[in-house]
């Protein structure tokens, strides 16, 4: 075992060396050098980032509420900085991650959706967060970064075949991987039903029950003796029927099996995954990953299954809140938080570790009301703009080097954390693309009161609908909406009727001249103004204009990863534990991890 010298005992040591062990005190001098310089990599700080799925702002105490306890939360805002305009660079899963992960918005990377499908829904789909983008991970990576993404992706798997994980985690900057690659539908728990296109599910089944009806009436029988059916007419009929059942039963009926697993790393080690018992598999993970790596800077980003539904059912927290089941999972939550604090704690690292915690976009308002609570933003998930759909908890702590209990209310995005990351690594930022983040250290220890967010673009799939301006020596930020979506049944906060709003053709209303709100007057954004209520109406709407022109001029044409040849289930990516069809197993707890 080797022992790195001071710079005096060194010195000590070679005025009593003979000319003939000069050359083995050269030899320590350097030994002295490369442990110093392990030492300085060693002082690099740590990342712990946590994020929750579909949590809503009002969910959490030190964000006004009153009725679900979130004690370790609002140690973490007490102890740290909390950001009351932290905003999503989209309003749902998959978008909003890929632009969290790149520091892009997610039109940059082809998460543009043009219809209804927004997100990726299958696991064997060949869509995902392309090979070509640079995540935050990749470039902690080069910095000499251990890193692990314990729970979800969301972001695809393969491209061409089972195993090229061309958009797993693994290509994707993250030395570690355990947890769902996909996320947690209702078809992930038994019983909670279907979750997943179900109109078309029910209009595949009726077509293929009608063909078959329809090529039995055309099948020329004769009866001698015995019933016989034209050997051609039966071949084809067993084909359609056999492709019938594929279109309809293998890609809908058994998505529990197919999208809800486990996987570490590169294996699925759990099809179907046992949802009760994924809360505590992925602290174990979270929290063995920081005990592996504590002597060496390390980067965790903790993605949370829940509060994404259906909702979880845990012992310990059942009946526990004043607001459900869904108030139960936000305490769980909190709890969860809580652990791995404790963790970053115990091992002393509180110091040189900064964590963050989130959410990937606001509360699904819509879902048998069992989801989260906005407080008082209009809207919630998958509602384009609008403020509940995009403005999340943002919280910042560590101890040393951020002031405790300071509170910023200046416009600030997921996107941010990838520079803020990479600048604190020591890394270099690309220089062969658009960012959209920017550092928000100085902001964060209260080097500069503004953002350096002038301008911030929210999408609604592929179509830009809203844009928020932040003018220089103004405290007013403005909202512009071209176009809303319009809730159904008419007069509710929400789209009922489909379960998430849609971004296109009857689902949304244009606005001519559009909608313009300042929200730091009207954060609810209730009442629109217009010429006659504020003075630099035209002002507004004429330099919100020419942003977006400077803006989509930055864009570039990429490969839709949403597009329905990209998202349609394909069975040779399908990920599978065992024989695929036959795909089965259940994880062994005895595995080692590594990193």
């Amino acid at each position: 075992m080797f022992l790195c010298l001071t710079g005096g005992s060194t010195a000590l040591l070679m005025e009593h060396l003979s000319l003939r062990s000069l050359f083995l005190g050269l030899f320590l001098l350097n030994f002295q050098s490369q442990c110093l310089t392990v030492a300085k990599d060693v002082t690099k700080p740590n990342f712990v980032l946590m994020m929750v799925d579909d949590l809503g702002i009002g969910d959490i105490g030190c964000y006004g509420n009153d009725t679900i306890r979130t004690p370790h939360i609002d140690r973490l805002a007490l102890d740290g900085v909390k950001l009351t305009q932290h905003i999503a660079a989209a309003p749902l899963c998959t978008p909003s991650r890929a632009a969290f992960h790149t520091g892009r918005y997610a039109v940059r990377s082809g998460f543009g959706s043009t219809g209804r499908v927004q997100v990726i829904l299958f696991l064997g789909g060949s869509g995902g967060l392309p090979p070509n983008e640079t995540t935050f991970a990749k470039l902690l990576q080069k910095q000499g970064y251990t890193t692990g993404l314990v729970g979800k992706w969301h972001l695809g798997v393969n491209c061409n075949s089972r195993n090229d994980h061309c958009h797993h985690p693994n290509h994707h900057g993250f030395h570690y991987f355990y947890g769902l690659p996909f996320t947690f539908f209702n078809d992930c728990k038994p019983g909670e039903g279907k979750d997943v296109l179900v109109d078309l599910q029910v209009a595949l089944w009726q077509m293929s029950v009608l063909v078959g009806l329809g090529l039995l009436t055309l099948v020329p029988v004769r009866v001698s003796g015995l019933l016989r059916v034209g050997t051609g007419l039966l071949v084809l009929l067993a084909v359609l029927c056999t492709l019938g059942f594929t279109v309809w039963f293998v890609p809908f009926e058994l998505l529990q099996r197919w999208n809800c697993i486990i996987m570490r790393n590169q294996q699925v080690v759990e099809q179907p995954m046992e949802a009760e018992e994924l809360p505590e598999k992925l602290m174990k993970e979270a929290e063995q990953f920081v005990e592996r790596n504590q002597n060496r800077p390390f980067l965790l980003f903790l993605s949370l299954a829940h509060v994404h539904t259906p909702l979880f059912i845990s012992r310990d927290f059942v009946g526990k809140s004043r607001h459900g089941l869904y108030g139960d999972n936000v305490e769980e939550v909190d709890s969860m938080i809580g652990r791995m604090v404790k963790t970053i704690e115990r091992l002393g690292l509180s110091e040189q570790t900064l964590m963050y915690f989130t959410s990937d976009h606001g509360g699904h308002i819509e879902d048998n009301q069992r989801g989260g609570w906005n407080g008082i933003y209009r809207g919630g998930k998958a509602m384009g703009g609008w403020e509940g759909g995009i403005r999340v908890p943002g919280i910042f702590s560590w101890p040393g080097r951020l002031p405790a209990g300071r509170v910023i209310g200046e416009p600030t995005s997921l996107m941010d954390i990838y520079p803020t990351l990479v600048k604190l690594a020591g890394g270099q930022l690309p220089q062969d693309r658009v960012l959209d983040g920017h550092d928000l250290m100085p902001l964060l220890e209260g080097k500069t009161r503004r953002s350096e967010h002038e301008f911030m673009f929210h999408y609604c799939g592929i179509n830009l609908n809203a844009v928020r301006w932040h003018p220089a020596n103004s405290d007013s930020i403005f909202k512009v909406h071209f176009f809303t979506p319009n809730f159904s049944p008419p007069g509710a906060g929400g789209c009922y009727h489909t379960k998430v709003c849609l971004c296109h053709g009857e689902f949304i209303t244009h606005h001519d001249p559009p909608l313009v709100f300042d929200l730091s007057q009207d954060p609810s954004e209730s009442v629109p103004l217009t010429p006659d209520t504020e003075s630099r109406h035209a002002e507004v709407l004429q330099r919100v204009l020419r942003a977006v022109e400077e803006h989509r001029r930055t864009l570039r044409p990429v490969e839709p990863q949403l597009s329905w040849s990209n998202i349609l289930w394909k069975p040779w990516l399908q990920p599978c534990c065992g024989t695929f069809p036959f795909c089965s197993c259940s994880e062994n707890n005895t595995s080692i991890n590594t990193l």
